[in-house]
């Protein structure tokens, strides 16, 4: 595992909360379960987020650092409540989100040392979402101009975004990650394409991606990279949630990403570490790249 005294690879910038679930509350946010999945992945990551001087941040605080996860970056303010988050998980194969504002990860205050941080890193991982309300979304846009490598996870959760907000993000990004529905509603929005390769063109072309992914649930992902689709199936498994089940994705992706591994190898890793974590309850259980190798080593030829 990375030590903290290393130079972070990734920073992870956004939402850090509790989500309450019909059985309790459990930690999550996007930029949280990616950070926490690529450290158990064995790369050096930062969170860049916000908590509120309240009970629930403290134990916020407690369960980042119970993860591995140094909390440096995680400001604390008395303004604004932890955020929290009310899953719907009745189809444990599309979980639903009431998401509560405005929250203190909304007011992430920007200074030179999350300057600092960003640029040593090699990617910026950041979503939609923390883009909502107008102070983590100033902090994000100033931080995006000191990234080297800028990934777009879309996590478009209605009534959290904007058009204008999501075409601006996407025109920063250098790699986009989406799932199926995003796609169709953002190629809604411009048009020219419905079919799903072409519309991965069509958006790597429009706003000079390196690379699109569409992840596609049970049925895998698509990369577009490179001049060229890759396609990896889905990974059969016992779901027992999703939650988180995306974020350990794009986690994995990165990890291959960052590697230079050959892009249908790095896909189909990411697709079974996804599917892996959803044979868990949680976002962010643990799990191994070992663990990973012996689902895809089980997987028929």
């Amino acid at each position: 595992m990375p030590s903290s005294s290393q130079h972070p690879k990734i920073v992870c910038f956004g939402e850090v909360l509790w989500d309450v679930l019909p059985n309790g509350r459990q930690p999550g946010g996007a930029p949280f379960n990616v950070a926490v999945h690529l450290h158990q992945l064995g790369v050096p990551v930062e969170l860049i987020s916000r908590v509120g001087d309240d009970e629930l941040g403290t134990e916020l605080l407690d369960f980042i650092e119970s993860k591995a996860l140094r909390t440096d970056f995680v400001q604390r303010g008395k303004t604004h409540l932890t955020g929290v988050v009310k899953a719907n998980v009745d189809d444990a194969n599309e979980v639903t989100y009431k998401i509560v504002q405005p929250v203190a990860w909304d007011y992430i205050q920007y200074d030179n040392g999350l300057e600092r941080l960003v640029e040593a890193a090699d990617m910026v991982v950041f979503g939609s979402l923390a883009a909502r309300q107008a102070g983590t979304r100033e902090t994000l846009y100033r931080l995006l101009e000191h990234a080297r490598f800028r990934v777009f996870d879309v996590n478009m959760r209605p009534p959290h975004y904007t058009r204008e907000g999501v075409k601006y993000l996407l025109g920063k990004a250098d790699l986009v990650k989406m799932n199926h529905h995003e796609l169709a509603e953002i190629m809604a929005w411009f048009g020219p394409e419905t079919d799903q390769p072409a519309a991965m063109q069509w958006l790597a072309d429009r706003f000079g991606l390196q690379g699109v992914c569409v992840t596609c649930g049970a049925d895998g992902a698509l990369l577009w990279t490179n001049g060229q689709l890759y396609r990896a199936p889905g990974v059969p498994v016992s779901v027992r949630d999703t939650i988180g089940s995306g974020d350990s994705f794009l986690a994995a992706l990165l990890r291959g990403w960052l590697a230079g591994q050959e892009p249908g190898e790095c896909l189909r890793f990411a697709c079974a570490t996804g599917a892996l974590v959803a044979t868990h309850q949680g976002a962010t259980p643990a799990i191994s790249e070992a663990d990973v190798h012996q689902l895809l080593a089980a997987q028929p030829a």
